[in-house]
């Protein structure tokens, strides 16, 4: 149906306007205007009035042709947002995004995305920062070659704050520690970490299934430690603000890393480091919906020990302990002879180096190659001993409750007994007594 036939069928009351407003696809308020037009100027009326006249937001030609000429020589590889951002920092070009973006879409150059796929209603963010971390490992080929390496970013949910970015080989457990542990070290302790199902994170018995909490793995272990509760994400639309921010690492790093040369990966955690993860901040973090923070300031020592691979073992009779094929010589201690058929704690720390402890007691430390290390203070003893952290409770030392006796009970069995002050007297020599008179 023709427009002016519906507006026509209204006015003859044979549909209603608002039946003549869903047939022609506007709203109720532009329909109205439509009926006074025609009113007041018939069919002509109809038209837009806006045809034939020059549109004021209409970009100069000789703009347009510079914005295509620097995304395609330049920028060929940035999203349009991030190319729009350039255009305003770099080379003064005011235009706006929507233009940007139908401009680069209408020539070709960027792919229009297709259609959103069901509804899903967003998780609202934890009102103070500390409350929630998300940790998360992209693998990636963040220098555009044929190299591919894990990004690990720990990022807190009320704020979108990154407080660790770094590229490594492949995310594992010991990679996973190191972030956490700075993180901690840096900002303090945090209340839940959210992560996903990888074996480093949860012990999972079937694919796909629940995690047995029974069973932590070593930085499960870590966190129970140190009273940081763990959640476990079931799908990649649960984690859906950890996904999104490393859609925009994955549109944005590589190129500022091919922009600024860099090619290595100890350039590029330098580059994290001291320039791009607080421009980052500065773009993308938002602020907390309450004043205040939920993070809380360390109070333990013995951070190198929790954020270890510990593994038991028995001691043999030769005092060694062996895990695979390495082995390590436990030296003498002066509190105790031997170590044989004791069970101790190997501790692969962060930086390579191997500690052995009996209970709280260091026995041994070594290097990468497993030569020993020099021990704190003198002798074996208790150099390194682990400090007493939050969740540890003080033992007393006394041997028992001393029993004590009244002053009445003490006046009925030694009634001769007085009460003296000062230095005590020479006792006496008692004299033998015969057996008769005993």
């Amino acid at each position: 149906m023709k427009l002016q036939d519906v507006i026509l069928k209204a006015m003859a009351k044979r549909i209603t306007w608002m039946a003549a407003a869903e047939i022609a696809g506007v709203s109720d308020r532009t329909m109205r205007r439509m009926k006074e037009r025609y009113e007041q100027f018939g069919y002509d009326g109809l038209f837009d009035q806006r045809r034939g006249k020059r549109s004021i937001h209409r970009i100069p030609l000789e703009t347009a042709e510079r914005v295509l000429a620097l995304y395609q020589e330049k920028y060929f590889d940035f999203s349009v947002l991030h190319f729009h951002e350039k255009l305003r920092q770099e080379h003064q070009i005011e235009v706006s995004y929507s233009w940007v973006k139908q401009a680069l879409q209408g020539v070709g150059l960027v792919k229009r995305r297709s259609k959103r796929g069901s509804h899903r209603r967003r998780r609202p963010r934890r009102p103070l920062a500390g409350m929630l971390l998300h940790i998360d490992g992209s693998k990636h080929r963040w220098f555009q070659d044929d190299r591919y390496y894990d990004l690990i970013v720990i990022l807190d949910d009320a704020t979108s704050e990154i407080y660790y970015a770094q590229l490594v080989e492949e995310e594992s457990t010991m990679t996973v520690m190191a972030g956490l542990r700075e993180v901690i070290e840096r900002k303090g302790m945090f209340c839940a970490l959210y992560s996903d199902r990888g074996s480093h994170f949860f012990y999972t018995p079937a694919a796909g299934g629940k995690v047995d909490r029974s069973r932590p793995t070593q930085v499960g272990r870590a966190m129970q430690e140190l009273g940081i509760q763990t959640i476990a994400a079931y799908s990649p639309e649960a984690r859906g603000r950890s996904e999104r921010n490393f859609g925009t690492w994955q549109n944005r790093l590589p190129q500022e890393l091919r922009v600024a040369g860099i090619t290595s990966v100890e350039e590029a955690n330098r580059f994290l480091r001291e320039r791009y993860i607080s421009e980052f901040n500065e773009h993308f973090s938002v602020a907390a919906q309450e004043r205040g923070t939920a993070f809380r300031p360390v109070s333990r020592k013995d951070l190198a020990f929790v954020f270890s691979v510990q593994t038991e073992r028995v001691v043999d009779k030769d005092n060694t302990v062996a895990i695979g094929a390495r082995w390590w010589q436990i030296e003498k201690s002066r509190w105790r002879f031997s170590l044989a058929k004791q069970t101790v704690t190997v501790h692969q720390h962060l930086d390579a180096t191997v500690s052995i402890r009996f209970g709280p007691h260091v026995v041994g430390r070594y290097d990468a190659e497993g030569h020993p290390l020099a021990m704190k203070g003198k002798g074996g003893g208790k150099d390194g001993s682990m400090e007493a952290g939050e969740n540890q409770k003080a033992v007393s030392t006394g041997s028992h409750t001393p029993l004590e006796i009244s002053q009445k009970a003490r006046d009925s069995h030694f009634p001769t007994a007085p009460m003296t002050t000062g230095a005590p007297t020479k006792p006496k020599t008692k004299t033998p007594q015969t057996k008769e008179a005993a």
